[in-house]
């Protein structure tokens, strides 16, 4: 290891990360470990399996993910989500309203396009998969694009991604990308520290007292087992206090994709950045291609969509 990597394990963050509230103390909050894609796809591997997840830095060229983001940004503009005549790459957020409807609608459309398909399903992200899977890697057709903000009180409440996919198989892969460079400050993913145990053992529950759900309702985030949405919790310290571990957070880049397991758990802080700066990532889903698919995952991303 690194130095640097050293130096960001024993650290905390500078910036008071907050989320639905509250404050996460000190002691309970540390940094990813970052992973030079260069170790190689076996150590990379072994690490995702140890760690639940795997921070793999500048997979991605930089410049192609910005120039993505100002093209996200241009075409949500007409919106009055930007600030007029800012650079649409650094995406500043408007000090006035904007249209939150026609925001939504301008998503759904660019999820939709080749563009962000191209994106996607770049060739050294699928290369890479390929490598991880061992296989030929399927990439779901939904997927997820949002930008979060400066000073909203939106952030998504802990939970692990399985919860949304019980209707294939338990060998997924998310990849979380920034697209564009998200430090602590504006609220990127944080992981609850070596939670993909955890996760594993509330889906043997879960499994377990299914019994009495029909078919539908065992593989939906919204049956009666469930917390309201699939969420675990919006109280973040409380999470780590009660199962004695620390939230890791990240000063993530462009260039860099996060891989978690389905049964990591995972949320959002706020975006507090004083530089008014829109958070924009993309969180995608890939497993091997002869694994079972859920099919509820054969259609684009829709606002609303229950999944």
């Amino acid at each position: 290891m690194s130095i640097a990597a050293e130096i960001m394990q024993v650290r905390k963050p500078e910036f008071p990360l907050a989320a639905d509230g509250k404050t996460l103390p000190a002691e309970r909050t540390g940094w990813l470990t970052p992973t030079d894609p260069a170790i190689g796809v076996d150590a990379i591997r072994r690490r995702y399996q140890d760690d639940g997840y795997v921070w793999l830095k500048g997979l991605l060229p930089k410049a192609g993910v910005i120039d993505f983001r100002r093209w996200v940004f241009e075409h949500l503009a007409e919106t009055g989500l930007i600030e007029p005549g800012s650079d649409f790459s650094l995406g500043i957020a408007s000090a006035g309203d904007f249209d939150r409807s026609l925001a939504d609608r301008r998503l759904m459309s660019l999820v939709r396009s080749a563009a962000y398909e191209g994106f996607c399903a770049q060739p050294p992200l699928a290369r890479f998969m390929d490598d991880f899977l061992q296989g030929i890697s399927y990439l779901h057709k939904r997927k997820l694009m949002r930008f979060v903000q400066p000073g909203s009180s939106t952030a998504t409440p802990a939970h692990y991604d399985l919860v949304y996919l019980r209707g294939g198989t338990s060998r997924l892969v998310t990849a979380w990308i920034p697209i564009g460079d998200i430090p602590t400050e504006m609220g990127g993913l944080v992981y609850l520290e070596g939670s993909h145990a955890l996760g594993v053992k509330m889906e043997a529950e879960f499994r377990a007292r299914s019994g009495d759900l029909s078919p539908d309702e065992r593989i939906s985030a919204y049956n009666s087992h469930m917390a309201e949405g699939g969420w675990m919790s919006k109280d973040l310290p409380g999470m780590a206090e009660r199962f004695d571990t620390r939230w890791l957070a990240a000063d993530y880049e462009a260039g860099d994709v996060v891989l978690h397991s389905p049964y990591m758990i995972h949320a959002s802080t706020t975006n507090q950045d004083r530089s008014r700066r829109l958070r924009l990532s993309t969180d995608i889903r890939y497993q091997n291609v002869d694994d079972e698919i859920d099919v509820r995952w054969n259609n684009h991303w829709s606002l609303g969509d229950m999944l």
